[in-house]
């Protein structure tokens, strides 16, 4: 019988969990524990170390719900989510860059018709996105469906206020036959993440700066191309080199710029000054 010694501990545990039944699983499972023992080692963990970790993770799954993911948020924060991204949408020069889904998506959304405003009447500084849904090779995707959303002019998503229990600043938007769309809503506003749950009250040790800068949120999912998650950023915006979540690439920021009051994109007549983003989205081939 092996009995079990600072030695050979890591060696035992890899060995039973490389019996998993799916070989993916044991993969997986077999390389974290050795990178977990690892990190033990290397840091010399002691015993109250270990059982503040788990007190940390067993708040922040507490504090998870179907509007606020807390352990997305954790992963957001020490780059992971970025780094998987990468792995998993090595796209072509062509394609738009994939970033984030982030902590705030919710599924259902709903649909929306060219130039339709998601804002519906929240104050701020009216914005249209517009643009084109296209291939690689520039051919448009006619009827895509562009699933957006977004924080408010003060920087906060209706996730964040508990007595909003209904969609606010998220629509589905489909483009035109010709592949073209037209996003009306508010300019946002760089934030704050949340600093009030587990992954706040650790970035409050360190000099991280705990800000976004502000930015849209879409996702494409279309047949027959790679599911596209990406954000769209303001030029100029406070933050855009110091994400907290590490989400900004330079082929994602755009001008939002400031027009007079006359006909929007979308064919209406504005009475007040509003600003115009133009990008097009470029899908991959799946």
């Amino acid at each position: 019988m092996t009995f079990v010694n600072e030695d050979n501990i890591t060696d035992l545990a890899v060995e039973r969990w490389a019996t998993a039944h799916n070989p993916r699983l044991a993969q997986l499972m077999t390389a974290l524990v050795r990178h977990v023992h690892n990190f033990a080692r290397e840091v010399g963990l002691t015993e109250d170390e270990w059982m503040a970790a788990i007190e940390w993770l067993t708040e922040t799954g507490k504090i998870s719900n179907d509007k606020r993911q807390e352990f997305i948020l954790a992963s957001d924060v020490i780059g992971l989510s970025t780094l998987v991204v990468q792995l998993n949408n090595r796209f072509t020069a062509e394609a738009t860059p994939a970033t984030v889904l982030g902590p705030f998506y919710i599924d259902g959304s709903p649909p929306a018709k060219f130039g339709h405003d998601m804002s519906d009447g929240l104050p701020g500084i009216p914005l249209f996105i517009t643009g084109k849904v296209t291939d690689i090779e520039g051919s448009p995707i006619p009827g895509a469906v562009l699933d957006v959303w977004q924080a408010d002019a003060g920087g906060v998503y209706e996730a964040q206020i508990p007595e909003i229990d209904e969609a606010r600043l998220r629509a589905k938007y489909q483009a035109r036959e010709d592949g073209t769309y037209c996003v009306r809503t508010i300019a946002p506003r760089g934030y704050q993440i949340p600093m009030d749950g587990t992954v706040g009250h650790l970035i409050q040790k360190t000099r991280i700066s705990e800000f976004r800068p502000a930015h849209v949120h879409f996702l494409i999912d279309e047949p027959g191309y790679v599911k596209l998650i990406t954000h769209l950023f303001q030029e100029g915006a406070d933050y855009l080199d110091s994400d907290v979540v590490f989400g900004v690439k330079d082929a994602l920021v755009v001008p939002f710029t400031e027009q007079r009051p006359g006909t929007g994109p979308d064919g209406g007549v504005m009475n007040e000054p509003f600003l115009v983003a133009h990008y097009d989205f470029t899908l991959q081939y799946a």
